[in-house]
C-alpha cells in the first residue's frame, strides 16, 4: 500500500468517482473503507494491486467521468448515503455512481450538478472563486424596499455577516437573489431575520448552467460549451464532454 504510484485513500476514492475528498474522509473516519481487508485510516495509501472496499463491497472497474444537471424536486435529500430515504443517488439512478456538487435543502428545489469526478468539487465550491448561484424565492407576505436593500447589503446569521449580493423584486411576494456564498440554509435564515418565511425556493442558475427547459425530476448531461465555461482549466480547449444523454 506504499511505493510508486500509491495514492492517499481519500484521493483514490475521489479519483474513482465515488465521492469528494471531504466525503471520503468522513467515510474513512466512520470505518466504512477497507484496503486488503484492513480498515483504512486517513493516512492509508493505495496501490494499483490493492483491493479497496466500501461498506464491504469491492470497487468495480474505473468509470468514465460524467457531469449532469438535475432539476431536484422538493423532498429529495442531497446525500449519497443510500440508507437515507429519498436520497439523491437513488433518485437519479444513473448508471455511474455520482454525487452532488454542493447541496440544496430537502425543502428547496431546482438546479444541482452531479458528477463522479471528485477533483472538480473544490474548484466549484471554494468561496474564493466567487461562483454565482441564482435563486427565485417566494415569501409569505409582500416585499418592502427596505427588506430588499437589507438583504442585498448583508445579514448577520450564524455568527457572521453574509456578503453583499444582488437582489431584485420579481413580483409582490417573489424576489431573485444571486449569492456567491453557501452557508447552511442561508436564504431562509436571512429572510427569518426580517420576519419573512420562505414558501418556495428554487435555484435557477449555477455559474453559467441554467435550469431553464429542465422539468422537475429530470436530468441531462452538461454540454461541451457549458463545461468549457464552467471549468475552463479542465475543458477549455479540446476536451470532450459526455453526449446528450437523458434519463
Amino acid at each position: 500500500m506504499t511505493g510508486d504510484g500509491a495514492l492517499r485513500i481519500n484521493k483514490y476514492l475521489s479519483e474513482r468517482g465515488l465521492c469528494s475528498r471531504r466525503e471520503a474522509d468522513a467515510w474513512i473516519a466512520a470505518g466504512r473503507v477497507t484496503v486488503n481487508g484492513a480498515v483504512a485510516t486517513l493516512g492509508t495509501k493505495v496501490a494499483a494491486a490493492d483491493e479497496v472496499c466500501v461498506d464491504g463491497a469491492p470497487l468495480g472497474a474505473p468509470t468514465h467521468h460524467v457531469y449532469i444537471a438535475l432539476h431536484k424536486p422538493v423532498g429529495v435529500e442531497c446525500t449519497t448515503d443510500q440508507r437515507v430515504a429519498h436520497n439523491i443517488v437513488d433518485f437519479v439512478a444513473h448508471s455511474e455512481r455520482v454525487f452532488p456538487i454542493g447541496r440544496l435543502d430537502k425543502d428547496s428545489e431546482g438546479l444541482i450538478l452531479l458528477t463522479n469526478d471528485g477533483d472538480i468539487v473544490n474548484l466549484l465550491l471554494r468561496a474564493e472563486h466567487q461562483h454565482e448561484k441564482e435563486y427565485v424565492v417566494t415569501v409569505d407576505r409582500p416585499l418592502t424596499d427596505e427588506f430588499l436593500k437589507a438583504m442585498a447589503a448583508g445579514v448577520e446569521i450564524l455568527g457572521t455577516m453574509t456578503s453583499p449580493c444582488q437582489v431584485e423584486r420579481v413580483s409582490k411576494n417573489v424576489f431573485r437573489i444571486v449569492l456567491t456564498q453557501g452557508l447552511n440554509r442561508q436564504i431562509r435564515r436571512m429572510c427569518d431575520v426580517f420576519g419573512y418565511t420562505v414558501r418556495r425556493l428554487i435555484r435557477v442558475r449555477f455559474v453559467n448552467v441554467r435550469l431553464e427547459g429542465l422539468e422537475a425530476g429530470r436530468w441531462r448531461n452538461l454540454t461541451r460549451a457549458e463545461l468549457a465555461a464552467l471549468l475552463p482549466e479542465r475543458f477549455g480547449r479540446d476536451r470532450r464532454s459526455p453526449g446528450p444523454e437523458t434519463p
